[in-house]
């Protein structure tokens, strides 16, 4: 187990990271200190071949309440420029959790707002608690969702935005479901157990297939390609040609057990 000044790290025989927010008296709202620790995570995690998974998850009962209020005390201090700094600073975290190469799970046990809801808009699957409650709440405070817009928009889409991004109601774990937020509500107890379920699956994929599944999809979805059809086929005859392709075309041919797959207990 490692630990910053925020955040705890720890990795299990499975090559799964769980990166912990660990400001629990603050309701893991994050500063300065936090959001560069995530963006240096995010790359220490990217850079380790052993990590095949990763889990963010937080300390105490509330996953994340956003932005510090001292942090955003001495943002609102600032002159435009230093303004922008602080901003681009938590734009390149996000941006660094988005584009990380390898599934990210978010375990959320409790309450997120604001940034919490961008920090579970970058990642690819969200396991939350039935008890949670969720908002948008910047407008009551005269500010915008701007840094974290991008992501959660993608998420849940423009017409539930309209609504939420404008009205910073408190909305439940059943809502966020509906609307894509989270992937999976479950009762707290069994939030471990939920977690555990989508992080099996992904261990029986292939890293490099499933680093290469992600990247596809945010291609597609994000940018603007002029033949995707032909993008695809390359990109498919690229996986043939892999070594993860040819070690899992043999081994299914010769009904033997995939050489990524993590034997369970």
């Amino acid at each position: 187990m490692s630990a910053c000044e925020t955040l705890t790290l720890g990795t299990d025989t499975r090559g799964v990271a769980t990166l912990t927010l660990n400001r629990p008296d603050k309701h893991n709202a994050m500063n300065a200190a936090m959001i560069a620790e995530l963006a240096g995570m995010a790359g220490r995690l990217a850079a380790d071949d052993a990590v095949r998974v990763v889990v963010l998850a937080a300390a105490g009962p509330t996953f994340c309440a956003g932005g510090d209020l001292s942090w955003m005390r001495d943002q609102a201090a600032k002159v435009r420029q230093g303004k922008i700094e602080g901003a681009t600073e938590l734009a390149g975290m996000l941006k660094a959790l988005d584009e990380l190469p390898k599934p990210l799970i978010g375990r959320v046990q409790g309450n997120a707002f604001g940034g919490g809801i961008g920090l579970m808009s970058v990642c690819d699957i969200v396991v939350a608690a039935e008890g949670a409650e969720f908002g948008l709440t910047e407008t009551r405070l005269g500010l915008i969702p701007a840094t974290i817009g991008p992501y959660v928009v993608r998420r849940i889409g423009e017409g539930h935005a309209r609504r939420l991004f404008l009205n910073a109601r408190r909305f439940d774990a059943l809502t966020a479901h509906e609307i894509g937020l989270v992937s999976v509500a479950c009762p707290v107890g069994q939030l471990d157990a939920a977690v555990d379920v989508e992080v099996s699956a992904l261990l029986d994929c292939a890293p490099g297939a499933v680093a290469s599944a992600k990247s596809l999809v945010c291609t597609l979805a994000r940018e603007a390609i002029d033949d995707p059809v032909s993008y695809s086929i390359g990109l498919l005859a690229d996986r043939w040609e892999s070594d993860e392709g040819k070690a899992g075309i043999d081994a299914f041919l010769n009904r033997q057990p995939m050489p990524w797959a993590v034997r369970r207990n």
